[in-house]
Order: C-alpha cells, then sequence, then structure tokens
C-alpha cells in the first residue's frame, strides 16, 4: 500500500513538474526581461571601460608635463609620473577587464537568443509530452530522452535563472558601491585633466611668478600643493578602481558559474529522487495466486 502510495506522488510530482516546464518553455517575458538586465549590465562595463580610458589618457598627459610645470629656482620639484605610474598601471589592466566584461555580457546576449529560439521550445515540448505520456501510462521512460529533456531545459532556462540571479545579487548588493565607485574615477579624471589644463596655462603664461603659478594650481584643484592633491586622489582611484573589479569579476564570472553548479547539482537530485520513474511491477504469475 505505501509503495502504491509513493508510486502515485512520484508521478504527480512527475506530471506537475512537465507542466510547469512546458508552460515556462513559452513565456517571452522570461527572455525579454533577461535581455534587459543583460543590457544593463553592458552598458555598465562600456561604460567603466570608457573610464578607464579617459582616465589612462589623462594620466599619460599629466605624467609628460613634470618640466613644464617644475618651478626651479625655489626648490619645489613636482614629478607626477612618480605619483601616477602605479595608478597608470592598474587602470590598464582594469580597462582590459572591463572589456572582457562587455564581451561576457554580448555573449551572454546571444545565448539568450539561442536559447528563447522557437525550435528549442518546441523540441523542449515534444521530450516533455513524451515523458509525461509515458509516466501516465506507467512505462519506463527511455535514458536518452531523460538525456535530451535535461539538455533542453539546460538551454532553454540556464542563462535567463543565471542573468537574472547575477542580476538580483548586484541589486541588492553591489550596485550601490558600483555607483559610488564609478563617480569617483569619474572625478578622479576630471582632477587630473585640471591639472593638464592648468599646466599647459601656467606654461603658456610665462611673465608671471613661480608664486603665482602655484597659487593658481592649488586654487584651481581646491588643494594646498599639486602633490597632496594628485597623491590623495591616486589613493582613491586605486581603491575605487579595485572595488569595481570585484564586482564586474563577481557578475561575469563567479555569481554565473555559482548558480550554474546550484542548477547542476539540483537537476542531478532530481534525476536520482523522486523524478525517476518507479519500474511498474511484474504481474503475478498464475502459481503464485
Amino acid at each position: 500500500m505505501k509503495s502504491r502510495l509513493t508510486g502515485k506522488r512520484n508521478k504527480t510530482i512527475i506530471l506537475v513538474s512537465l507542466a510547469a516546464v512546458l508552460l515556462l518553455a513559452w513565456i517571452p517575458d522570461i527572455d525579454s526581461y533577461a535581455g534587459d538586465q543583460v543590457d544593463e549590465g553592458l552598458q555598465r562595463a562600456l561604460i567603466s571601460f570608457a573610464s578607464a580610458r579617459a582616465l589612462n589618457a589623462a594620466i599619460s598627459v599629466a605624467q609628460g608635463t613634470e618640466a613644464s610645470i617644475e618651478p626651479a629656482g625655489v626648490g619645489f620639484t613636482f614629478t607626477p609620473g612618480e605619483v601616477l605610474d602605479p595608478v597608470n598601471d592598474l587602470v590598464e589592466k582594469f580597462s582590459d577587464l572591463m572589456l572582457l566584461a562587455s564581451v561576457s555580457f554580448g555573449v551572454q546576449k546571444i545565448l539568450l537568443n539561442i536559447g528563447g529560439f522557437w525550435l528549442v521550445s518546441l523540441g523542449l515540448s515534444i521530450m516533455a509530452l513524451i515523458w509525461a505520456q509515458r509516466v501516465f501510462l506507467d512505462l519506463q521512460v527511455p535514458s536518452w530522452t531523460k538525456r535530451l529533456l535535461i539538455l533542453l531545459v539546460a538551454i532553454r532556462f540556464a542563462l535567463p535563472v543565471i542573468t537574472l540571479g547575477s542580476d538580483l545579487i548586484f541589486e541588492h548588493f553591489m550596485a550601490e558601491e558600483y555607483l559610488l565607485s564609478q563617480q569617483s574615477i569619474d572625478s578622479s579624471s576630471n582632477e587630473i585633466e585640471g591639472f593638464n589644463q592648468t599646466a599647459a596655462t601656467q606654461n603658456q603664461t610665462q611673465d608671471q611668478s613661480v608664486l603665482d603659478r602655484l597659487r593658481i594650481w592649488s586654487q584651481s584643484i581646491n588643494f594646498e600643493s599639486p602633490v597632496e592633491a594628485l597623491k590623495e586622489s591616486a589613493d582613491r582611484t586605486i581603491g575605487d578602481i579595485v572595488n569595481l573589479m570585484v564586482i564586474f569579476v563577481l557578475q561575469t564570472l563567479l555569481m554565473p558559474l555559482l548558480i550554474l553548479w546550484a542548477i547542476y547539482s539540483l537537476v542531478k537530485r532530481l534525476m536520482r529522487g523522486p523524478l525517476r520513474t518507479p519500474p511498474r511491477a511484474p504481474a503475478p504469475r498464475p502459481s503464485d495466486r
């Protein structure tokens, strides 16, 4: 009696699960919403990539202005290359990472389109109906049907789940940190660009005294000296770049792999558990009656 009830329960779970898969396979809103999240992630990566390139260009210009702003004769030597060189190396690595993140989001977009293609949903529906029919008739489901159905389920649903899961984690735990770090990097780029413009202006104004040029430079960036300004900006920029690198690595690599592993583990467990159709009990022989 207990075995019969267990078999009915397993059959019900299988049929309900297959019905849910069949329904979700034809809902376009899942792919549309997931695609919107991928587009937003791609936009963030491109913005950060553009900021990295702008910062790299500003630093390169600043490193070449050492001789033009050195106030010789008063014992003050300003060497922006020494201050900004570590930042410049990190910015180049950050730029490469943002390019890879952009490519990753682009690949996700293409895979979403492949998974949402109607032929995938059609094949998934056919396999689900075949499985449901054999379960309903108490027939053993062929192993190839199970493998093909699992493969189609992965193609159809794995990437939307990964995309939506990664975006949910980003919005709740990383969005504010991303925004603050991105704004800080843009601010640092503007400060260094202001230094470049001030240095160019000072080079063109030869009749000003050294003290006047230092005073104009100090007022233009609201710091007591150019050295202190660039050191503080460099230290802040390094922390912000590292934060953004961590955020994009988590969103484009670690979180998708973690969610994919969870999906694989769940499917594997379900295949070993209630979704495995129990074999039909053989009919009793006349001698056993």
